[in-house]
């Protein structure tokens, strides 16, 4: 473990007060797999046993922490096993019902989401993964607190376009079956290349088949101190100056996620898992990597120039972090989601930033296309082609790449739609009208780059 300085922690309260630094989530991660029955209401039943004992004092904890460390801690979390792999031994699968198991445990013990709803099948699927699947528009449709995720590239397996083509339909389904809810239960699902098994962060979050029994993970944030320190800098300072500047902060914040986070796993009596060191921004004005790109100089995120400012943001988190802690792992960079991100929401009501600039951004950030909402005529095809692209540009270049795309029922560009909360609010973006029926139902599996054999 690093050393800790406790007089340096407290260093970060005039961040938390002014510039809206907070641990953005305490995850309990856990294994479900000792849960495997042949009979389903079985396995439900040792799901939510498990999951109520296990989380039962989380958030309570959480609470403790907070007032006794004067740091805010916004969202409790849980992620969990892929729920293909669990319902896979019953003899008849329900998927939905084991949701609204997973959802009623949520409840119970007061988290905010949890998340593993999910699948793993970059190579191809089951039976057990393509009933999953199926089953996610209605699960989510009949749920609060699930997410789902399901993984369908990688670097070393390549493209599974059979995947892809099926997801781009469940996307519709899911934004269709909450069209009162302006597609929500899109935007609690995302499609993945080299998804984490340790990722804190919803709506991705999973506990992965090499984890322990159980862990703790942390993810921090805090674009709104970061912006503020490069803010404070003398006019003339060069980019080397800044990234400094950003691994300094970065050290900060990481320093103060650990110390909450090995708190907590102590009390809980479970082991500390790792700090994601993503930058996480939010709708409130002030925490928002778009604003950082203006502390930089740029006019607004979209601007050329602004994939190079993220990629010395994210590079310079990663560096300040990596020196605060042994424990790195989830996504650790820089997050840009458009509904999330109130710089994000302004640039793309102005039409500063594109679809495709989003696109091109995701080559050097933490995820990937997020929170982004588009026309709900759009054909399931296209939403397909999208997610093609972007798992592509993450099997290239070896980094986590996803896609949380909402085809908005019954609006168009430049409508806007409306979650709440985290989840903020996102004017309604073009995509090209240009088909890609053709492209995606070939089917099959887009190969593996060459240096994918480093064996």
């Amino acid at each position: 473990m690093s050393y800790i300085n406790a007089d340096y922690i407290l260093e970060t309260i005039d961040m938390i007060r002014v510039h809206h630094l907070d641990i953005r989530t305490v995850t309990l991660a856990l294994s479900l797999r000792d849960c495997c029955d042949s009979d389903v209401r079985i396995v439900g039943e040792k799901i939510y046993n498990k999951i109520t004992k296990y989380a039962q004092n989380l958030v309570s904890l959480a609470q403790e922490i907070e007032e006794e460390y004067s740091i805010p801690i916004i969202n409790k979390r849980i992620s969990v096993t892929p729920i293909s792999l669990i319902g896979e031994s019953c003899k008849d699968y329900d998927y939905v019902y084991l949701a609204k198991i997973l959802d009623k445990a949520a409840c119970d013990v007061g988290v905010n989401f949890i998340g593993g709803f999910g699948a793993l099948v970059e190579k191809g699927c089951t039976r057990g993964d393509n009933a999953l699947i199926e089953s996610i528009p209605e699960a989510l449709a009949q749920t609060e607190r699930i997410c789902s995720s399901v993984n369908v590239a990688s670097s070393k397996a390549g493209i599974n376009m059979d995947a892809v083509l099926k997801m781009g339909k469940i996307i519709k389904e899911a934004a269709k079956l909450t069209s009162d809810k302006d597609g929500i239960g899109a935007a609690k699902l995302v499609c993945f290349c080299n998804v984490p098994g340790d990722n804190p962060f919803m709506a991705g979050a999973f506990h992965g088949y090499g984890e322990p029994e159980c862990a703790l993970n942390v993810g921090v944030s805090g674009p709104g101190v970061v912006r503020a320190a490069i803010e404070a800098l003398p006019a003339n300072s060069d980019f080397g100056d800044v990234a400094g500047k950003i691994k300094q902060i970065a050290y900060k914040i990481t320093s103060t996620g650990e110390l909450v986070g090995r708190e907590m796993a102590q009390r809980m009596d479970i082991p500390f898992g790792i700090i994601d060191l993503s930058l996480a921004p939010t709708p409130e004005i002030g925490d928002s990597v778009a604003g950082i790109f203006q502390a930089m100089g740029l006019e607004h995120a979209g601007a050329h120039g602004t994939t190079a400012a993220l990629a010395m943001l994210n590079d310079a988190v990663k560096k300040g972090g990596i020196m605060a802690s042994s424990h790195v792992g989830g996504l650790s960079g820089a997050f840009i989601p458009v509904s999330e991100d109130a710089g994000m929401i302004e640039a793309a009501e102005k039409g500063c930033l594109t679809f495709d600039k989003l696109e091109a951004m995701t080559s050097v950030c933490s995820v990937g296309l997020d929170m982004i909402a588009i026309p709900g005529d759009t054909p399931s095809d296209t939403i397909s082609g999208i997610i093609a692209d972007e798992m592509a540009i993450g099997m290239i270049n070896k980094k986590t790449t996803a896609v949380r795309i909402i085809p908005a029922p019954g609006k168009k560009a430049g409508d806007k739609v409306v979650f709440g909360g985290l989840l903020g609010e996102a004017p309604v973006m073009n995509v090209s009208a240009l088909s890609s029926s053709a492209f995606v139902q070939r089917g099959g599996r887009i190969p593996a780059p060459i240096h994918s054999l480093n064996n």
